[in-house]
């Protein structure tokens, strides 16, 4: 394999990789199979083949990843199987790893299920995250998840909890419907836990205001938030009349500010707010401007 993408920021990758997976392995070994609740994807398989057979997780695990990671070969690329290779044997490791270390003893929580599942939910979903985050998988439905991802755009949390779902459903031929349910949260946190440690701290608005005082609006925005904006140009619908659009994006905690500013310059503004779940660039993931900026001509 050639390697020359290789650089000190995909030792930083792998790193995180290893974090992940020993994670989610120890949510695994040391939650959920002592309070017998479920998983979802490649790994609540091999609860069920446990269950049937008696075969450590760990070892199914790898077994059953191999068709799985020839597929994701198909769609994925090079850099991405090496990573999904390497993220595949490290969960194989740590789940063999927590089943047989004497130092740390399974978390019962006192049989309570609730607390349980909280705690597996995100654990897991902490653990696969950062796999995902840093370009890893941890093979199984990760890999298909990935996949959909890629090819469809379903997000990763969204892809993971339909397979989840599906195993969860096998998983009745040796859980009760009891237990079902409580794996059912588990795997609703693990989703929801995927996405915000994929999303990561960016998250921002996205603002379109269309009002006839742009300009007075645009010098508020500058004076007052420290945001650059632009201006985009368009057309009115009704009497075709050439229209500025001023386009930004701010922090969710400006919102209310930035909405009381255009009241008090034009209380007939037409402002649209959307959900950005990534922003990279000055003010976001990196360190902003102290001056100001304007774009007026």
């Amino acid at each position: 394999m050639n390697l020359k993408w290789w650089n000190k920021h995909n030792s930083l990758e792998l790193l995180m990789i290893t974090i992940g997976c020993a994670i989610y392995a120890f949510s695994l070994d040391m939650i959920s199979i002592p309070n017998g609740l479920a998983d979802g994807g490649l790994s609540g398989v091999t609860l069920i083949i446990r269950y049937f057979f008696h075969i450590n997780p760990g070892i199914s695990t790898l077994i059953l990843n191999i068709p799985l990671i020839f597929i994701g070969f198909l769609y994925l690329g090079k850099r991405t199987m090496f990573y999904t290779l390497y993220g595949t044997v490290c969960l194989s490791v740590f789940l063999l790893f927590w089943a047989h270390q004497p130092f740390i003893k399974p978390l019962p929580f006192q049989h309570d299920l609730l607390i349980s599942s909280l705690a597996a939910g995100v654990l897991s979903g902490l653990g696969i995250g950062l796999t995902f985050r840093y370009n890893g998988t941890t093979g199984g439905s990760d890999i298909m998840a990935r996949v959909g991802q890629k090819k469809f755009g379903l997000s990763s949390g969204k892809g993971v909890l339909i397979m989840d779902y599906l195993v969860l459903f096998l998983s009745l031929s040796y859980l009760d419907f009891y237990h079902i349910m409580y794996s059912l949260i588990v795997s609703f946190l693990l989703a929801r836990m995927i996405d915000l440690v994929q999303e990561g701290p960016n998250r921002a608005k996205a603002l379109f205001i269309i009002s006839d005082q742009y300009q007075e609006i645009a010098d508020a925005i500058d004076n007052n938030l420290d945001r650059g904006f632009t201006y985009l140009n368009a057309e009115g619908g009704f009497h075709n009349d050439e229209k500025k659009i001023i386009y930004l994006i701010i922090q969710p905690r400006e919102v209310p500010q930035l909405k009381r500013m255009i009241e008090a310059v034009d209380s007939k503004a037409f402002v649209t707010v959307l959900n950005a779940h990534e922003v990279i660039g000055e003010g976001f993931s990196y360190q902003r401007k102290r001056y100001h900026v304007s774009f007026h001509k």
